[in-house]
Formats: structure tokens, sequence, C-alpha cells
């Protein structure tokens, strides 16, 4: 009987490593499938690119041209950048006031961009592009899911992962962005910072929470200071009363140890008291700093732009990409219709 049971886990055995071995066998079968797929692919796109060189050549030359042409035309682009830090939430308005500055741009409209920017006419005309984006610094999303967890109960905390948190964290949550302007004009960039500015802080909804927060975290640090100054005078009072204490002391004959130990642990406890008060007081005066105003300039717009000499900007290399795209796609068009007629004939 036992010899049966051992034949048949044998049998048994022998057949999951069958399986096991048909199983990788099929998955390398699957990869080489896969290789030889993009290989074909890589081989029929060298193919058409030798084929169609010529072509590809003159519609990627002649775009080129008429974008350095349209550029000729348009001048020397300047470029400079604004880095500031949106307090109060304010940096989604930021984003759509400087998106609206740019479609205005794109509409022509130097009437209103002169009126918004305090400058002329023949200024504002010159002005080509507004941009904005965040500086990406991972350590804000860090930083900013550190506050939410100390600020939900632990139940919560519990099913709120980092990787859900990040998933939500947009680019209007970081805490410094990059405003960048274009312009034909050098030296116009400085005009254009305060207009920005103020756009945001003369917005009476963030004018009200910033004069709240400054006058909450003035209260906080004026009761903090007052606690300390306690604490400093009852340190000071404890030592005088031990210093008259060890004097008493000095004159007995016998000295109680856990007495002693006891006065020891109260005057660090009254030294750790005034560490922490003085730490929270360092971090609400960093706070009154930072959020005294709804948006702090972090880097000011340079007094000269300088030139945009970034390849993808140039509109010789835009307009070579779309020419080389579009006879791409006219290409394939021409195969596919050749393969219709040719699948009609045979069918």
């Amino acid at each position: 009987m036992s010899k049966q049971v051992k034949d048949n886990e044998e049998v048994d055995l022998g057949s999951l490593f069958v399986i096991i071995g048909k199983g990788f066998s099929k998955l390398g079968n699957l990869i080489v499938s896969m290789f030889n797929v993009i290989f074909k692919f890589l081989i029929e796109a060298l193919l058409f690119l030798k084929t169609n060189v010529i072509k590809l050549s003159i519609a990627a030359l002649i775009g080129g041209v008429v974008g350095f042409i349209i550029e000729y035309k348009n001048g020397t682009k300047y470029e400079a950048n604004l880095y500031v830090k949106p307090n109060f939430g304010s940096s989604r308005q930021l984003y759509n006031n400087v998106n609206f500055y740019n479609d205005l741009v794109k509409q022509k409209n130097s009437k209103d961009l002169s009126e918004i920017f305090g400058i002329s006419e023949d200024e504002a005309k010159s002005l080509k592009k507004f941009s904005i984006k965040p500086v990406i610094n991972e350590n804000d999303i860090l930083t900013s899911f550190d506050e939410l967890m100390q600020s939900i109960d632990t139940a919560t905390v519990k099913s709120y992962s980092y990787k859900k948190f990040k998933e939500t964290f947009t680019e209007v949550d970081y805490n410094i962005h990059e405003i960048s302007v274009e312009s034909l004009n050098d030296n116009i960039f400085q005009k254009l910072s305060q207009p920005i500015i103020s756009s945001i802080i003369n917005n009476d909804y963030f004018k009200t929470l910033k004069g709240n927060k400054k006058e909450n975290l003035k209260r906080t640090s004026s009761l903090l200071k007052k606690n300390l100054q306690q604490a400093d005078s009852l340190h000071s009072l404890y030592k005088k009363v031990l210093l008259e204490e060890a004097k008493k002391s000095n004159s007995g004959t016998t000295i109680d140890l856990a007495q002693s130990r006891n006065k020891s642990e109260r005057e660090l406890k009254l030294f750790e008291t005034s560490l922490r008060l003085n730490d929270n007081l360092v971090e609400v005066n960093d706070d009154l700093s930072e959020k005294s105003e709804v948006i702090n300039i972090v880097s000011n717009f340079q007094p000269i732009g300088h030139k945009v000499r970034e390849i993808e900007k140039n509109k010789g290399f835009q307009f070579a990409l779309v020419g080389f795209g579009l006879m791409v796609v006219f290409l394939l068009l021409v195969q596919l219709n050749t393969y219709l007629e040719e699948y009609k004939e045979r069918n």
C-alpha cells in the first residue's frame, strides 16, 4: 500500500514538473515573439525611412525654412523668470491670472495688457508669452503629508497612504512656482512683477486671511514670550532656593539622596519647558515672517532678459518637426491606400 502511495506521489511530482516546464516554455516563446515583433517593427521603420529619406528631408527642410523666416520676422525674443511662494492657497488664483495674461497675448489684446501692467501699448505688443509651472520638490509632498497626518485622527491615518496622497498632489500644491515671460523687449520684465503680485494681494479674500493669520501669530508669539519669561523667572527662583538649601545642608551632617534626585528632576523639567517654549516661539516667528504677505517673492525678474536660445522654442526647429511629421503621415496614407486597392483587386 505504501509503495502505491509513493508511486502516486512520484507521478504527481512528475506531472507538476511537466506543467511547470510547459509554462516556462510558453513564457519563453511569448517573450521571443514579442522581441520578434519589436525587431520587425524597427526594421520596417528603418526601411521606410531609407526608402523615403529624400522626401522626408525635403519636407523637414521646407518646414525649417518657413519657421526660420517666421522667427526672423518676429525678431529676437528675451525671457526672464520670477520665482514666488504663495500663501493661503493663493497659488490657484495665481495660475488663473498668468493663464489669463497669456490668453490676452494670444489675442493680441495690447490695450488690456497695457492697462493691467501700466505700460505703453508698444511695450504691451512686445509681450509674446506668459507661463507658470511649479518648482518640483519631493520635500513639499512629504511636508504636506506630515502636516495632514498630524491634523487628522488615528483611524483616518491608517486608511490614508502616502502613495494615495501623492496622486492627489497637484501643481498648485507645491511651495515655489516659476513665472516665465517672453518679450521682444529685453528690459520690460521688472515692470511686470508688481502688477502680477498686486493682482493677488489686493484680493479681499486673501487680505482677510492674511490679517487673521498675522493677528493670531502675533498673539501666540506674545503669549509664548510671556510664558518663556515666567519659566525663566521660575528657573532663576528655583536655583536660588536650591542654593540656599545647599548652604543649609552644608552645615548639617546628613544628605537625603532621594530628595536631591527629585530636585534635579524638577530642575531638568523646568529647563526642558524653557527649551520647548523657545522652539515654539522660533517656529511662530518663522511663520510670521513667511506669512506676513499673501505672496513672497523668492527671486525677482532679472533687469535684462536673456535671449531665448532653447532649440525646442525655436520656430525653425518646430516647423521642421511639423514638416517631417506631416510627410510621414502622408506617405503612410499613400501606402494604406495602395494596400486597400490591392486588397480590393484580390477579393
